[in-house]
């Protein structure tokens, strides 16, 4: 494990971090894509997957750029999110009730790649890195923006969730 002497040590590691979340993304979007029943959802998952796709080789770039390489860590916080979207798959649940979790945990996600994206966005702006820092922060957006549409989703997928039993609530 490499030693974090400098705010540069520092910034590699979180790039790194970013892009073993973003790799760790590339595989578990697809099954979560395939598990939504939802026609709405089920697109905006695989679009996510296109738009990680862009985000894993803009981090690629600023390793180009910094002349190290992306691999040689675990993002530990997205194998756990990424766990927690794999139990749910496994468990049996109505269609609707599915596509509500898969929600819940993508916006986990989102959340998390958002704070990270930020984080890191932060350390390029303090490293006079400002290249970094604005494909940083258009990554940032792009995250931000899928949050906003799992939210949308959220609302009809939640309702139709409830089932009959709870009909009066919708």
């Amino acid at each position: 494990m490499p030693a974090l002497n400098t705010l540069h040590d520092l910034y590699v590691k979180q790039l790194r971090d970013l892009y073993s979340a973003e790799t760790q993304l590339l595989d578990a979007l697809p099954r979560m894509a395939a598990a939504a029943s939802d026609s709405t959802l089920r697109t905006g998952l695989e679009r996510h997957l296109d738009q990680t796709r862009v985000q894993a080789q803009r981090l690629d770039s600023l390793f180009m750029d910094l002349d190290c390489t992306p691999g040689g860590h675990t993002c530990q916080a997205m194998r756990g999110l990424l766990a927690e979207a794999d139990e749910l798959l496994r468990r049996d649940a109505p269609p609707a009730v599915r596509d509500a979790g898969l929600i819940a945990c993508a916006q986990r996600v989102e959340h998390y790649e958002i704070s990270a994206y930020g984080t890191a966005a932060k350390l390029a702006d303090t490293l006079r890195l400002p290249h970094h820092a604005e494909r940083l922060r258009l990554s940032e957006r792009e995250e931000q923006a899928a949050d906003l549409s799992l939210s949308a989703a959220a609302t009809p997928i939640n309702r139709a969730a409830l089932g009959p039993a709870t009909a009066a609530l919708r």
